[in-house]
């Protein structure tokens, strides 16, 4: 039998808004007062785990770079292996890299081909879903290597952007949800 959902709402007590960052007229939504309370970052890390156990996952793979925050600890707590998803020219082995289309400009990411043997179950990890862009640009990796996406997890949601919209096929889980 499944556990009861783990109310995280409480949380956003925790998390300190900076308005006009990292431009005029943005509202940042800054986690890391959050990340150092001890009891609400293993409440995240409780709800993220509440939320997948049982469902067999291989892997997590965390999104530079917060997702290396939650990544590790929820393999940890998932019994699953946990894989980084960089940056270009930070991973040492060959890789395979997808470019995807900002606001202003482009960016990549890339995995080590090795990382994902093909049917296995994974979980991605990031902080934040605004629009949904680098999930995308991550789905892709992990598509092309084979890879079976058990889930896409995420900190924080910014609701009103829709970001979700963009992955109706899969389970979208977020702790925190802000409509503003």
């Amino acid at each position: 039998m499944p556990l009861p959902p783990i109310d995280c709402e409480p949380l956003k007590a925790l998390v300190r808004t900076v308005p006009d960052f990292p431009k005029p007229g943005i509202l940042f939504y800054d986690i890391t007062t959050l990340l150092k309370d001890r009891k609400g970052f293993a409440e995240m890390i409780d709800a993220f785990a509440q939320h997948y156990i049982g469902s067999d996952v291989d892997l997590v793979l965390g999104i530079e770079a917060r997702g290396f925050i939650f990544g590790p600890a929820l393999a940890y707590r998932l019994n699953a292996g946990f894989v980084p998803v960089r940056k270009p020219r930070k991973l040492p082995a060959p890789t395979a890299k997808v470019t995807y289309d900002l606001e202003y400009g482009s960016d990549s990411l890339e995995i080590h081909v090795d990382a994902i043997e093909p049917g296995q179950k994974v979980i991605l990890v990031d902080d934040l879903l605004a629009t949904g862009g680098t999930m995308e640009a991550t789905i892709k990796l992990v598509q092309q290597l084979g890879g079976e996406i058990a889930g896409l997890a995420f900190a924080v949601e910014l609701d009103f952007l829709r970001g979700r919209e963009k992955f109706a096929h899969y389970d979208v889980f977020s702790l925190l949800h802000y409509d503003e």
